[in-house]
């Protein structure tokens, strides 16, 4: 998908959809819990950590994936923090502006696309985030928080 206007568009749609009326540290359990299950249905060994008010209040990294993972969750976290949105939108609205992380005075090694996204409350704001890290491409991270929430929030 290289129409990054869409995809903009695509996720803030997704975070105006996927809100909370209230979240608790047993729905962070619950939706991390149901994180690892769907990436086990697809053989996908993935880290996940979920924050709240800059706790992380769960944190798990499957047999088989990568050490590395827990610097891509901190890239992503952080993106989510900056924002306010997810991840996948931060990069896609950067680059249907054209624009780089320097063009924005950031460093770009500390700020990651796909796979992070915010925990929202409704009518409060963003109150943490939802990250995923270990697919090849970081679309198939947030896909995986998408599906998950939509089931969870069903």
């Amino acid at each position: 998908m290289q129409d990054f206007k869409t995809m903009r568009d695509m996720c803030a749609e997704q975070e105006e959809k996927f809100q909370f009326e209230r979240f608790s540290r047993r729905d962070a359990l619950n939706i991390g819990l149901k994180l690892i299950e769907n990436a086990e249905k697809q053989a996908q060994p993935v880290a996940v950590e979920i924050t709240v008010n800059g706790l992380v209040v769960f944190r798990y990294f499957m047999e088989g994936s990568r050490p590395e993972s827990e610097l891509w969750l901190a890239r992503k976290r952080n993106a989510v923090e900056l924002t306010e949105s997810s991840s996948l939108r931060m990069f896609a609205e950067m680059e249907a502006a054209g624009q780089t992380f320097v063009d924005r005075k950031l460093c770009g090694d500390d700020y990651a696309a796909g796979g992070g996204f915010p925990i929202a409350l409704r009518g409060t704001g963003v109150i943490g985030s939802i990250c995923v890290s270990g697919f090849d491409d970081h679309l198939d991270d947030h896909q995986l928080v998408i599906n998950t929430l939509a089931e969870y929030l069903a």
